[in-house]
């Protein structure tokens, strides 16, 4: 009787699962740049007013009022424009974890788009800073791309995306997840430890933001990627798990040949009882 009544809710909750990614996944497929609110609606003064209320009850413990920030707590939001806005809030690290971590870690947002557009635009209102990027990755020069990120970002984030720690406990996050919007404004922001490279040209953004989508479509024709963490550890692994196969099978081939000795040498036969 019990798993007449656990099956129905089961299947409801299977169908309820594929009805929620296959909500997000079109909600990604109609706008896969990343921009996520309407660029035209930030100076709407009701949006502005929203983003207000809004901030006026999940922000300003932090960054106070009028978001010149708290010390200890939270930096001045003043000058981040639409742009340090955007970036923060669609990334997920803001709002930061409980604890006041040394770097506020990428997450899913806990407000809705609707939301998070008000607080942009009631940010953005907050003095003089960047907009939000208009980017075309189609325009870019792959190659080009490839050119820029070996040598500006490579270093910290891995030739394969994957990140790395850098000094006072921080790190260089993935940029597996990264959107081509929030990609154009990191490089403006300079967010965290990140350098400032807002003298690139539109061109050099588009190309470098190109590059990174490409990697981040790179299905490992090769096989099992392992987690793209570079050539020492994947050597590592590939040596110690290949040794340690070739161990075992040297073992177990002298059990069994010590084996089949042992039932052809007749000393190890028994001796059939005397009549």
């Amino acid at each position: 009787m019990r798993r007449l009544v656990v099956l129905p809710l089961l299947l409801a909750a299977a169908f309820g699962t594929a009805v929620l990614l296959q909500g997000r996944a079109g909600a990604a497929d109609d706008d896969p740049l990343g921009y996520v609110v309407d660029r035209e609606a930030l100076d709407d003064p009701e949006v502005i007013q929203r983003g207000q209320e809004l901030f006026a009850v999940r922000c300003v413990s932090c960054h106070d009022e009028d978001g010149s920030g708290v010390e200890g707590l939270g930096p001045d939001v003043r000058g981040q424009g639409a742009a340090g806005g955007h970036y923060w809030l669609t990334s997920g690290r803001m709002p930061a974890e409980e604890g006041l971590p040394a770097q506020s870690e990428r997450k899913e947002s806990p407000f809705t788009d609707e939301e998070i557009e008000a607080l942009v635009a009631y940010v953005a209102s907050l003095g003089d800073g960047p907009e939000i990027p208009t980017v075309d990755p189609d325009a870019g020069d792959l190659a080009r791309g490839g050119e820029i990120f070996r040598l500006n970002c490579a270093a910290c984030h891995q030739a394969a995306l994957a990140g790395g720690a850098l000094s006072y406990g921080r790190n260089a996050p993935t940029l597996e997840p990264v959107t081509a919007v929030q990609i154009a404004e990191a490089l403006e922001l300079g967010p965290g430890q990140m350098p400032v490279f807002d003298y690139f040209t539109d061109e050099e953004v588009d190309s470098l933001i190109a590059y990174v989508r490409d990697l981040q479509e790179d299905d490992s024709p090769g096989g099992f990627s392992l987690g793209r963490i570079g050539p020492i550890p994947e050597g590592f692994v590939a040596i110690v798990g290949g040794m340690g196969l070739l161990v075992l099978l040297t073992v177990w081939i002298g059990k069994r040949r010590l084996q089949e000795d042992d039932d052809d040498d007749p000393r190890q036969r028994p001796v059939a009882a005397s009549q």
